[in-house]
Protein backbone atom coordinates (compact mmCIF):
# COMPACT_ATOMS: atom_id res chain seq x y z
CA UNK A 1 0.00 0.00 0.00
CA UNK A 2 1.77 3.80 -0.87
CA UNK A 3 2.14 5.74 2.07
CA UNK A 4 -0.62 8.36 2.22
CA UNK A 5 1.56 10.61 4.28
CA UNK A 6 3.04 12.75 1.13
CA UNK A 7 -0.23 13.31 -0.18
CA UNK A 8 -1.40 14.55 3.26
CA UNK A 9 1.51 16.89 3.45
CA UNK A 10 1.11 18.09 0.25
CA UNK A 11 -2.68 18.90 0.93
CA UNK A 12 -2.05 20.72 4.59
CA UNK A 13 0.57 22.84 2.70
CA UNK A 14 -1.91 24.20 0.14
CA UNK A 15 -4.41 24.98 2.76
CA UNK A 16 -1.87 26.57 4.68
CA UNK A 17 -0.89 28.58 1.95
CA UNK A 18 -4.12 29.58 0.53
CA UNK A 19 -4.94 30.78 3.91
CA UNK A 20 -1.76 32.74 4.18
CA UNK A 21 -2.39 34.30 1.06
CA UNK A 22 -5.76 35.65 2.52
CA UNK A 23 -4.03 36.83 5.33
CA UNK A 24 -3.01 40.26 4.27
CA UNK A 25 -6.62 40.73 2.78
CA UNK A 26 -8.04 40.12 6.00
CA UNK A 27 -5.82 42.22 7.94
CA UNK A 28 -6.49 45.04 5.27
CA UNK A 29 -10.09 44.49 4.58
CA UNK A 30 -11.41 43.06 7.73
CA UNK A 31 -14.66 41.55 7.42
CA UNK A 32 -17.66 43.82 8.36
CA UNK A 33 -21.17 42.90 9.42
CA UNK A 34 -23.28 43.15 6.69
CA UNK A 35 -25.67 45.33 8.25
CA UNK A 36 -24.00 47.40 10.36
CA UNK A 37 -20.62 47.37 9.94
CA UNK A 38 -18.61 46.06 12.91
CA UNK A 39 -16.20 43.27 12.36
CA UNK A 40 -17.27 39.92 12.36
CA UNK A 41 -15.70 36.67 11.91
CA UNK A 42 -16.00 36.23 7.88
CA UNK A 43 -17.53 38.13 5.08
CA UNK A 44 -21.14 38.37 4.48
CA UNK A 45 -22.06 37.16 7.93
CA UNK A 46 -24.16 39.45 10.37
CA UNK A 47 -23.20 40.23 14.54
CA UNK A 48 -25.13 39.54 17.20
CA UNK A 49 -26.71 42.36 17.47
CA UNK A 50 -28.09 42.68 13.74
CA UNK A 51 -29.03 38.98 13.30
CA UNK A 52 -32.20 39.47 15.47
CA UNK A 53 -33.33 41.96 13.74
CA UNK A 54 -33.66 40.45 10.23
CA UNK A 55 -36.76 38.83 9.85
CA UNK A 56 -36.73 36.07 7.67
CA UNK A 57 -39.96 34.79 5.36
CA UNK A 58 -40.65 31.26 5.99
CA UNK A 59 -43.23 28.67 4.81
CA UNK A 60 -46.45 28.64 5.51
CA UNK A 61 -46.72 31.50 2.60
CA UNK A 62 -49.35 32.13 0.17
CA UNK A 63 -47.96 29.81 -3.06
CA UNK A 64 -48.72 32.76 -5.50
CA UNK A 65 -47.65 35.77 -3.59
CA UNK A 66 -45.09 34.10 -0.79
CA UNK A 67 -46.85 36.46 2.01
CA UNK A 68 -46.51 34.45 4.93
CA UNK A 69 -49.51 33.01 6.97
CA UNK A 70 -50.14 32.78 10.57
CA UNK A 71 -50.26 29.29 10.10
CA UNK A 72 -50.71 26.38 7.76
CA UNK A 73 -54.05 27.23 5.48
CA UNK A 74 -54.44 24.11 3.58
CA UNK A 75 -52.73 22.87 0.22
CA UNK A 76 -53.30 25.85 -2.41
CA UNK A 77 -54.90 28.53 -0.05
CA UNK A 78 -54.36 32.02 -1.83
CA UNK A 79 -54.20 35.00 0.59
CA UNK A 80 -56.61 37.68 0.03
CA UNK A 81 -54.39 39.64 -2.49
CA UNK A 82 -53.99 37.14 -4.96
CA UNK A 83 -57.62 36.89 -5.05
CA UNK A 84 -58.02 40.18 -5.27
CA UNK A 85 -55.94 40.92 -7.65
CA UNK A 86 -54.39 38.38 -9.51
CA UNK A 87 -50.33 39.19 -10.57
CA UNK A 88 -49.34 38.74 -14.24
CA UNK A 89 -46.65 36.88 -12.94
CA UNK A 90 -47.02 33.14 -11.85
CA UNK A 91 -45.39 33.32 -8.11
CA UNK A 92 -43.31 35.57 -6.25
CA UNK A 93 -40.38 34.94 -3.34
CA UNK A 94 -38.76 37.24 -1.33
CA UNK A 95 -36.25 36.19 1.57
CA UNK A 96 -36.57 39.01 4.00
CA UNK A 97 -38.93 41.37 5.45
CA UNK A 98 -38.14 45.18 4.40
CA UNK A 99 -37.61 46.14 7.71
CA UNK A 100 -34.51 46.86 10.17
CA UNK A 101 -31.37 45.29 9.33
CA UNK A 102 -32.53 43.88 5.96
CA UNK A 103 -33.27 48.18 4.96
CA UNK A 104 -29.65 48.77 5.52
CA UNK A 105 -28.43 46.02 3.30
CA UNK A 106 -31.09 47.18 0.61
CA UNK A 107 -29.96 50.95 1.14
CA UNK A 108 -26.30 50.11 1.50
CA UNK A 109 -26.41 48.25 -2.17
CA UNK A 110 -28.86 50.32 -3.96
CA UNK A 111 -27.31 54.15 -2.42
CA UNK A 112 -23.92 53.69 -0.75
CA UNK A 113 -22.66 51.32 -3.34
CA UNK A 114 -22.78 48.04 -1.31
CA UNK A 115 -21.91 45.74 -3.91
CA UNK A 116 -19.75 43.86 -1.72
CA UNK A 117 -23.25 42.57 -0.03
CA UNK A 118 -25.12 41.08 -3.39
CA UNK A 119 -23.81 38.21 -3.26
CA UNK A 120 -24.52 37.47 0.59
CA UNK A 121 -28.20 38.96 -0.25
CA UNK A 122 -28.56 36.70 -3.25
CA UNK A 123 -27.55 33.36 -1.00
CA UNK A 124 -30.79 34.29 1.21
CA UNK A 125 -32.54 34.89 -2.00
CA UNK A 126 -31.67 31.45 -3.27
CA UNK A 127 -32.77 29.85 0.17
CA UNK A 128 -36.43 31.39 -0.12
CA UNK A 129 -36.96 30.93 -4.18
CA UNK A 130 -35.41 27.49 -4.39
CA UNK A 131 -38.42 26.03 -6.06
CA UNK A 132 -38.63 29.11 -8.70
CA UNK A 133 -35.06 28.41 -9.30
CA UNK A 134 -35.39 24.73 -9.84
CA UNK A 135 -37.74 25.31 -12.56
CA UNK A 136 -36.57 28.57 -14.30
CA UNK A 137 -34.83 28.78 -17.75
CA UNK A 138 -33.01 32.35 -17.76
CA UNK A 139 -32.80 35.05 -14.99
CA UNK A 140 -33.62 38.78 -16.22
CA UNK A 141 -33.15 42.04 -14.05
CA UNK A 142 -35.23 45.16 -13.59
CA UNK A 143 -33.30 47.18 -15.66
CA UNK A 144 -32.34 50.82 -14.72
CA UNK A 145 -32.82 53.52 -17.63
CA UNK A 146 -29.86 54.17 -19.33
CA UNK A 147 -29.79 57.94 -17.89
CA UNK A 148 -30.22 56.22 -14.52
CA UNK A 149 -27.31 53.56 -15.07
CA UNK A 150 -25.10 56.45 -16.20
CA UNK A 151 -25.12 58.13 -12.59
CA UNK A 152 -25.25 55.32 -10.21
CA UNK A 153 -23.07 53.02 -12.61
CA UNK A 154 -24.40 49.98 -11.78
CA UNK A 155 -27.78 48.09 -11.54
CA UNK A 156 -27.96 46.73 -7.64
CA UNK A 157 -31.12 44.34 -9.51
CA UNK A 158 -28.57 42.86 -11.88
CA UNK A 159 -25.99 42.57 -9.25
CA UNK A 160 -28.16 40.52 -7.10
CA UNK A 161 -29.51 38.49 -10.20
CA UNK A 162 -25.57 37.89 -11.35
CA UNK A 163 -24.93 36.39 -8.11
CA UNK A 164 -28.28 34.01 -7.80
CA UNK A 165 -26.58 32.65 -11.70
CA UNK A 166 -23.54 31.95 -10.23
CA UNK A 167 -25.10 29.89 -7.24
CA UNK A 168 -27.46 28.17 -9.35
CA UNK A 169 -26.13 27.78 -13.05
CA UNK A 170 -29.22 29.47 -14.52
CA UNK A 171 -28.52 31.27 -17.52
CA UNK A 172 -27.85 35.61 -16.96
CA UNK A 173 -29.93 37.43 -19.26
CA UNK A 174 -29.29 40.87 -18.28
CA UNK A 175 -30.04 42.62 -21.71
CA UNK A 176 -33.04 40.72 -22.16
CA UNK A 177 -35.39 43.81 -21.61
CA UNK A 178 -35.10 47.77 -21.49
CA UNK A 179 -36.49 50.00 -19.28
CA UNK A 180 -37.18 53.02 -22.49
CA UNK A 181 -39.30 55.18 -19.79
CA UNK A 182 -37.50 57.40 -17.31
CA UNK A 183 -39.63 57.17 -14.56
CA UNK A 184 -39.53 59.03 -11.26
CA UNK A 185 -38.49 57.52 -8.22
CA UNK A 186 -41.12 55.25 -6.88
CA UNK A 187 -40.02 56.54 -3.13
CA UNK A 188 -43.03 59.16 -1.89
CA UNK A 189 -45.64 57.77 -4.73
CA UNK A 190 -48.58 56.31 -3.62
CA UNK A 191 -49.85 52.55 -4.53
CA UNK A 192 -51.71 54.05 -7.90
CA UNK A 193 -48.82 56.87 -8.60
CA UNK A 194 -46.35 53.51 -8.68
CA UNK A 195 -48.58 52.11 -10.98
CA UNK A 196 -49.06 54.92 -13.41
CA UNK A 197 -45.55 55.48 -12.70
CA UNK A 198 -43.96 52.36 -14.28
CA UNK A 199 -46.83 51.94 -16.92
CA UNK A 200 -45.07 50.61 -20.53
CA UNK A 201 -41.76 51.16 -18.84
CA UNK A 202 -40.15 47.99 -20.12
CA UNK A 203 -39.90 46.66 -23.48
CA UNK A 204 -37.75 43.89 -25.00
CA UNK A 205 -35.93 44.11 -27.54
CA UNK A 206 -36.86 42.15 -30.84
CA UNK A 207 -33.34 40.83 -30.98
CA UNK A 208 -33.43 39.56 -27.66
CA UNK A 209 -36.67 37.89 -27.75
CA UNK A 210 -34.63 34.82 -28.23
CA UNK A 211 -33.24 34.57 -25.37
CA UNK A 212 -36.47 34.23 -23.34
CA UNK A 213 -38.85 33.25 -25.88
CA UNK A 214 -41.13 30.07 -24.88
CA UNK A 215 -38.86 29.80 -21.59
CA UNK A 216 -40.05 30.63 -17.90
CA UNK A 217 -38.20 33.38 -16.58
CA UNK A 218 -36.80 34.48 -13.08
CA UNK A 219 -37.18 38.36 -12.75
CA UNK A 220 -35.29 39.87 -9.81
CA UNK A 221 -35.47 42.95 -8.06
CA UNK A 222 -34.12 44.31 -5.13
CA UNK A 223 -37.27 44.98 -2.96
CA UNK A 224 -41.15 44.17 -3.88
CA UNK A 225 -42.99 47.04 -2.57
CA UNK A 226 -46.43 47.25 -3.96
CA UNK A 227 -45.48 44.83 -7.02
CA UNK A 228 -46.04 47.72 -9.73
CA UNK A 229 -42.47 47.63 -10.88
CA UNK A 230 -42.35 44.19 -11.30
CA UNK A 231 -45.97 43.36 -12.62
CA UNK A 232 -45.23 45.75 -15.09
CA UNK A 233 -42.23 44.15 -16.24
CA UNK A 234 -43.95 40.70 -16.05
CA UNK A 235 -46.02 42.27 -18.85
CA UNK A 236 -43.78 43.36 -21.46
CA UNK A 237 -41.39 39.81 -21.15
CA UNK A 238 -44.95 38.26 -21.46
CA UNK A 239 -45.56 40.43 -24.38
CA UNK A 240 -41.91 39.66 -25.70
CA UNK A 241 -42.76 36.06 -25.77
CA UNK A 242 -42.34 34.95 -22.34
CA UNK A 243 -43.59 31.36 -21.16
CA UNK A 244 -43.79 32.32 -17.82
CA UNK A 245 -42.48 34.49 -15.19
CA UNK A 246 -41.93 34.42 -11.71
CA UNK A 247 -40.04 36.93 -9.19
CA UNK A 248 -37.50 36.71 -6.78
CA UNK A 249 -36.27 39.79 -4.66
CA UNK A 250 -34.32 40.15 -1.63
CA UNK A 251 -36.83 41.71 0.46
CA UNK A 252 -40.61 42.62 0.62
CA UNK A 253 -43.13 44.81 2.44
CA UNK A 254 -45.68 43.14 3.62
CA UNK A 255 -49.40 44.34 2.96
CA UNK A 256 -50.70 46.47 5.13
CA UNK A 257 -46.97 47.44 5.85
CA UNK A 258 -47.04 50.21 3.09
CA UNK A 259 -46.54 53.80 4.14
CA UNK A 260 -46.11 55.91 0.75
CA UNK A 261 -45.09 59.30 2.95
CA UNK A 262 -42.21 57.15 4.78
CA UNK A 263 -38.95 58.37 3.01
CA UNK A 264 -37.14 55.07 4.23
CA UNK A 265 -39.73 53.09 1.92
CA UNK A 266 -38.06 51.99 -1.51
Amino acid sequence: MADPMPEIKSIGIRNFTRSALGWPARILFPPVCAGCRRHVSQPGVLCGACWPKLRLLERPWCPVMGTPFTHHMGEGFLSAEAIADPPPFERARAAVVYSGVARQMVQGLKYQDRTDLAPWMARWMARAGADLIAEADVVVPVPLHWRRFFRRRFNQSAELARAVCELSGLSFAPAAMRRVKLTRQQVGLERQEREENVRAAFRVPVEAQIEIAGRRVLLIDDVYTTGATVRAATKALKKGGAGAVDVLTFARVLPGDFRPDESATI
